[in-house]
């Protein structure tokens, strides 16, 4: 092929692309020309437009309704409101009185209060009483004679059995194989001396007053320093104090057998107490031994010394 017309083929296809991408610019710059024609009128032309509505926006209504407020209408009101009193009322009207309630609408405390007073009369206690619950006693031949009698209203007509009997009816036991009771066991006689062990016994009262009189108090302002000593508690009065101490001596009487009852007056932030201690301790072991033997039995107790 002649080179003549190797480059007339050359220089066409050159032309066709040229104008192919000449083509395809002018397209692109239409292109955008549009698209932002477009962008632009859509902001203007598509903004939505509100019709006003005709007539008041707002309108108080008729009948507001709601709360009240309070205390309207007085003529105190008008000192705030104008600065000035109001003046004369043409009517003047009082509040109606209060209503009593009826007999059937009175609180219900009252009734059982009412109610409550026959029973309170009823736990009174009565002379009487005392005479009932207090033991009579009883000599030993009265005692022997009141026993012998409850046998006999026990007895009744019954006969007692003679030995013969006895032995006939032990006999039909024994063959009819009966494992019931034959002969019904009868009570014994009241001893003679049952009202007189019971009176020997020591009442509570007896042995609490016998623990008090051998309990022996000791000044606290006698005591030297360094004493061994244990603290029970602190309380308002001695009296307190002591009665704390007799309530200790029965509830652990085998350890506070021994032990001297120690009262000190003490003073704190204006407020006045006593200390309820005791003294008879050989040594700090032995008072720490004491105190577990109470705190084991829910009572309070620290081993203290004397200054």
């Amino acid at each position: 092929m002649p080179v003549a017309a190797r480059d007339e083929a050359s220089l066409g296809v050159t032309r066709v692309l040229n104008g192919a991408g000449a083509l395809l610019s002018i397209a692109l710059v239409g292109g955008l020309a549009v698209w932002g024609y477009n962008l632009a009128m859509r902001d203007v032309t598509e903004v939505p437009v509100v019709a006003a509505l005709e007539g008041a926006m707002r309108v108080a209504p008729e009948n507001p309704g709601g709360l009240d407020a309070e205390h309207q209408g007085l003529a105190v009101n008008s000192v705030a409101a104008e600065g000035i009193a109001e003046g004369p009322a043409d009517q003047v009207m009082l509040a109606p009185p209060v209503e009593d309630l009826t007999e059937e609408d009175a609180p219900v405390v009252a009734a059982a209060s009412l109610n409550a007073t026959p029973n309170a009369e009823a736990d009174e206690f009565r002379p009487e009483d005392e005479m009932i619950a207090q033991p009579v006693a009883v000599s030993a031949d009265e005692a022997r004679a009141e026993g012998e009698e409850l046998a006999a209203q026990i007895a009744g007509d019954a006969e007692p059995l003679t030995a013969e009997e006895v032995a006939i009816a032990a006999a039909t036991a024994s063959v009819t194989g009966n494992k019931g009771v034959a002969i019904s066991p009868r009570p014994k006689a009241r001893p003679a001396d049952l009202v007189t062990r019971a009176s020997a016994q020591p009442s509570t009262d007896a042995l609490l007053a016998a623990t008090q009189e051998a309990t022996t108090e000791v000044n606290a302002a006698d005591l030297p320093a360094g004493t061994r000593l244990v603290q029970l508690g602190a309380y308002d009065t001695e009296d307190v104090a002591r009665a704390e101490w007799d309530q200790l001596a029965g509830q652990f009487d085998d350890y506070m057998g021994g032990k001297s009852r120690v009262i000190e007056k003490a003073t704190s932030g204006g407020k006045t107490f006593y200390r309820l201690r005791a003294m008879g301790f050989d040594d700090l072991s032995d008072a720490r031994r004491f105190c577990a033997a109470l705190m084991a039995g829910q009572a309070a107790c620290i081993p203290v010394v004397t200054r």
